[in-house]
């Protein structure tokens, strides 16, 4: 039996101040085990998002708790999870965020050298080779495609091994036939690594391709439904 990687049990967060306080998950609870692939959908505002960067560390519930492997991240404080995160959880983003003023290379080996790893440009180079960049270690992000940015940027979530692949959205700002090769891309590294993935997207064929697709609504957990086998 797999273990549970990614353990999110009965959490509440609100986001916002005053009049603009949003109560965005209500109770959600989740398991996802080593090496398997979900997809989170739901109509806009109905906490996908959120809830990925919950259990990316990116957000603090007001209740409830999120277990990495194991590990609580409501004990961790700001520093350590920081830590934590970088070595085991890797994300991508709608919008690449990416550092305009440095290279590819630099965009994958900073996060790398900041965690202490010695053979940070080293390492940073065979990730930006294993996505077909290559040729472009020195090109900035202004140089490169839409396209080419996300796999820089999947390098860069890839380079430290982690244990999470967190995708948000990441075909959001690419054409169609640009982002089907990302989201290749995507799960052939996945795959290769024995990673677990969790994938927010509005695509139902996308969302197929995954083991399991959790609904949320309106800040629940609505359903989870593993893939015919």
């Amino acid at each position: 039996m797999r273990r549970q990687i990614i353990e999110v049990e009965g959490v509440d967060l609100t986001l916002g101040e005053g009049a603009a306080r949003v109560h965005v998950l209500k109770n959600v609870s989740l398991s996802v085990a080593q090496g398997e692939t979900v997809a989170l959908l739901g109509p806009s505002g109905s906490g996908k998002s959120t809830l990925l960067m919950t259990l990316a560390g990116l957000e603090r519930p007001d209740a409830g708790s999120v277990r990495i492997d194991g590990r609580d991240l409501g004990a961790l404080s700001e520093d350590a999870l920081a830590r934590f995160r970088g070595a085991n959880i890797g994300i991508v983003f709608q919008s690449f965020q990416l550092i305009p003023t440095m290279t590819a290379l630099e965009n994958v080996a900073v996060p790398l050298e900041l965690a202490g790893k010695s053979d940070a440009f080293q390492r940073a180079e065979a990730e930006l080779a294993a996505v077909g960049l290559a040729e472009r270690l020195s090109h900035y992000p202004a140089q490169l495609s839409g396209g080419e940015q996300q796999r820089v940027a999947l390098a860069r979530a890839l380079a430290p091994d982690p244990l999470i692949l967190a995708a948000d959205e990441p075909t959001g700002n690419l054409d169609s036939e640009t982002g089907a090769a990302v989201i290749d891309l995507i799960f052939a590294q996945q795959r290769r690594r024995g990673a677990t993935l969790a994938l927010v997207t509005h695509d139902p064929a996308l969302a197929a391709r995954c083991d399991r697709r959790v609904l949320l609504r309106s800040g629940r957990v609505e359903a989870s439904e593993r893939a015919a086998s």
